[in-house]
């Protein structure tokens, strides 16, 4: 009995070798040499990174408020917009804010913006 399984797997193993034989040659057959031309995105063979020291941020220094917040500054306004409700118009301003050092837009109230950064509007 152990002979006789060890025949089937002798011959399971030499069909399945057969069978990856035929899939490479078919696979060799059908393969192309890659070919690129100037604009195409490609990826190029990457090495495994060496770390540098000189490649290392030094991180920089962060002022909180005592709540734990950063300062959010209103840097200028970009655009303005008129939005229709059911009985009344409201008046809106695209606002860019500067918090540590980056950008942020939000839409505001402009009567609210007047009110609480009136130099933003003595510009305009």
């Amino acid at each position: 009995m152990i002979a006789e399984t060890t025949e089937q797997i002798k011959k399971i193993r030499d069909r399945m070798l057969t069978a990856q034989s035929y899939q490479k040659s078919y696979t060799d057959q059908r393969r192309k040499p890659l070919e690129f031309e100037e604009g195409d995105h490609a990826f190029l063979k990457l090495r495994k990174y060496t770390p540098d020291a000189s490649h290392v941020l030094q991180p920089e220094s962060v002022q909180l408020k005592e709540d734990l917040t950063l300062p959010v500054t209103p840097v200028r306004i970009d655009d303005t917009s008129v939005k229709k409700l059911r009985g009344k118009e409201v008046s809106l301003v695209k606002v860019a804010w500067s918090r540590a050092g980056v950008e942020e837009h939000t839409w505001e109230l402009e009567s609210e913006m007047q009110a609480d950064y009136p130099h933003l509007f003595s510009r305009n």
